[in-house]
């Protein structure tokens, strides 16, 4: 690894991108394909009203592409299915809100471009019996099976419900955070868990709908994701990432989006400073 980290931190050493450090078939297609499934507000989702994609991961998206002199074909595709279609050179990359999970690593390579947590939320209505997250404790709490949410929740829960005698967190995979949130009006769950970052939104969007119960209890970062037997993009993404924030631009994107405190204060790789 140290080996590849003085090499990408070659490629950095310059902050402009350019189409030169795509790999050929890149350049000849004169675009990315990129995994992504917009149902993950505000990071990734659909203007209900022009059907038009938006998020941050879009505008970053983009960003990077022209910062490389390059355009992006979004590729809608469920989240269980991303990897695969990478591995099979159906898309080049995956930006979809994916957390970079030391899991992971061993079939992908992360360019990290944000932080966010796991973060406990119940119904306004129910906001004065969920004061703290250990009142979720024995309670029934929903959240996307296809996350890291589900695993994270339940070592929370033995941690602080189990360990001090109290009873676990019963824990329900829920095939979305929509549907999560869903059952969640519906009466069916107590409480849910999903990514700190879209919470904010929520709130501003329902407003008087849900109640965010304490801090969040997880600390990972969100990546792009590349192939391992494509380093030349990785590093390519990972330069482009710091020309945009040498320039601003970066920091602009999630100003827009009102989450300046997920930002990273540098080009991090599989969770490690690249210098």
């Amino acid at each position: 690894m140290k080996t590849a980290f003085i090499a990408l931190a070659a490629v950095l050493a310059s902050t402009a991108a350019h189409a030169e450090g795509l790999p050929d078939r890149v350049k000849t297609a004169g675009k990315v394909v990129v995994a992504n499934q917009p149902n993950y507000p505000p990071m990734e989702y659909k203007d209900p009203a022009t059907n038009t994609l938006m998020g941050v991961d879009i505008d970053l998206g983009l960003a990077l592409a022209k910062q490389l002199g390059t355009t992006v074909e979004w590729a809608d595709i469920g989240f269980e299915q991303m990897v695969s279609s990478l591995e099979t050179g159906r898309v080049d990359l995956i930006h979809s809100g994916m957390s970079d999970l030391p899991k992971r690593r061993d079939t992908l390579d992360f360019v990290d471009y944000m932080k966010s947590g796991a973060q406990f939320y119940t119904s306004a209505s129910r906001k004065e019996e969920f004061k703290t997250p250990a009142d979720f404790c024995g309670k029934t709490i929903g959240m996307s099976r296809r996350t890291s949410f589900p695993d994270e929740t339940a070592k929370w829960s033995a941690a602080n419900c189990e360990a001090k005698g109290l009873e676990a967190i019963k824990v329900v995979g829920t095939e979305g955070s929509a549907d999560a949130r869903a059952q969640l009006k519906q009466g069916r769950l107590d409480g849910a868990v999903q990514g700190s970052e879209t919470l904010p939104y929520l709130t501003n969007l329902e407003k008087n709908t849900y109640a965010i119960v304490g801090e969040p209890f997880t600390a990972v970062y969100q990546g792009i994701a590349f192939s391992k037997k494509d380093p030349a993009l990785r590093d390519a993404y990972a330069a482009a990432l710091k020309a945009l924030m040498a320039s601003g631009e970066y920091k602009a994107i999630y100003a827009n989006h009102g989450l300046e405190g997920t930002m990273l204060d540098g080009i991090y790789i599989n969770g490690e400073a690249v210098k």
